[in-house]
């Protein structure tokens, strides 16, 4: 079996970027001497059947790039897998599109992205929801559990309660005829309510630990790719999350197994005594109706401990210096996260990951650049490196 039908029986099998770009490099340096090349033209889409069992997401033509001739740098790897994502088909339409993303008004995308370019890297920082977007969507072909889902108290008493608490105020939140202001007032009792469950049923930090060793959460290929080249140009990651900050922080330390000193969690942020019990919560609730930079003082810096508020309002006041805003969210309603900027540019990116026909004229009248079924971050790193050239 030669190099191509690997490459072919992978994509099939749902192999990730970075698997199919090092078939590519093992191709091209192991290939016998003065043998031709059996490469596809460069131009060339394979439409790929779709295993029953994968998400939707998998469904996309591949172009496939000729092998390189020689061993490639970090840049040069950086650049191939940004060339393995889908590019639009020929003959669309107006609204560039392909089965993954959607762009419905690619002149006024790139004005921004123009002068979001021009703005430097210095005025740039990225507003990001946690569930749902920076994690994905289906997990091994079932739906992935949420930063707040996953937690087990240890109290089964107490787990059926908030499982109640959901099942009533869930309704409330995603019903389109309650008023915002009335609306406003059961998200912060369904929290309020919820955040007493959990000091009432003797919730410890151990507990959460189990909790997200047994989940099933995941971060979406090219998350760690962002948040590395982000890091190394300084520029700032806001988590904006309804759900707990320490439970964040958790999935961070066990599925990335590092820190990043560039991004910071604002989320509802828990006390703990000296057992490591919880005893209180710090500062407001944040629901998801105001989960917003005006709640930039319960932000804090994810590292191996706890995150610490001391001396955070000199990061703050320089956050909201940075005008020019990337947004990721995969709700509508995730654009009022970045209300507390005064922003010159934003360009708002939405991870439409169910209910793709229902939502997707919605989404387009909202979101700058949609993608689609689960999509990857690999379109955010490009867009990041677009703005922030390698030798800015």
């Amino acid at each position: 079996m030669n190099q191509y039908h690997v490459k072919l029986r992978c994509i099939r099998r749902g192999a990730s970027s970075t698997t199919l770009a090092l078939l590519g490099l093992l191709r091209s340096r192991h290939r016998a001497p003065n043998s031709p090349a059996k490469t596809l033209p460069r131009r060339t889409a394979l439409p790929l059947p779709v295993p029953a069992s994968a998400p939707p997401s998998r469904a996309f033509p591949l172009r496939l790039s000729p092998p390189l001739s020689s061993p490639p740098s970090r840049v040069s790897i950086r650049r191939r897998l940004l060339r393995l994502r889908p590019r639009s088909a020929p003959h669309s339409p107006p609204i560039m599109s392909s089965s993954e993303v959607v762009i419905p008004n690619p002149e006024s995308l790139e004005k921004k992205k123009g002068s979001m370019r021009n703005g430097g890297r210095s005025k740039l920082q990225v507003i990001a929801d946690f569930d749902g977007t920076l994690t994905r969507y289906w997990y091994n072909g079932s739906r992935g559990q949420s930063s707040h889902g996953l937690l087990q108290q240890g109290n089964p008493e107490y787990d059926a309660k908030r499982e109640a608490l959901f099942e009533y105020y869930h309704p409330l939140e995603i019903s389109p005829t309650i008023p915002i202001e009335e609306k406003t007032k059961l998200m912060e009792e369904w929290w309020e309510k919820t955040h007493g469950l959990l000091i009432e049923g003797g919730l410890t930090y151990d507990a959460i630990k189990k909790s997200v060793t047994e989940a099933t959460i995941s971060f979406r290929d090219g998350v760690v790719e962002l948040f590395e080249f982000l890091e190394e140009r300084d520029i700032p990651v806001l988590v904006f999350s309804a759900g707990l900050a320490d439970i964040i922080e958790e999935v961070f330390r066990q599925k990335l197994h590092r820190s990043f000193k560039n991004i910071k969690v604002v989320s509802n942020r828990m006390v703990f005594d000296e057992n490591g019990r919880l005893v209180a919560f710090k500062g407001k609730t944040i629901h998801v109706l105001n989960k917003n930079e005006h709640a930039l003082d319960m932000a804090a810096p994810v590292h191996d401990k706890f995150g610490d508020l001391n001396g955070s309002n000199d990061d703050t006041t320089l956050v909201k210096k940075r005008t020019n805003v990337i947004l990721l969210g995969d709700h509508i309603g995730d654009l009022g996260m970045s209300d507390g900027v005064n922003f010159e540019n934003r360009i708002a990116v939405g991870f439409l990951n169910s209910n793709v026909e229902k939502s997707l004229k919605d989404y387009c009248n909202t979101f700058d650049v949609v993608y689609l079924n689960d999509a990857s971050m690999w379109g955010v790193v490009e867009l990041v490196s677009e703005l922030c050239p390698l030798d800015d």
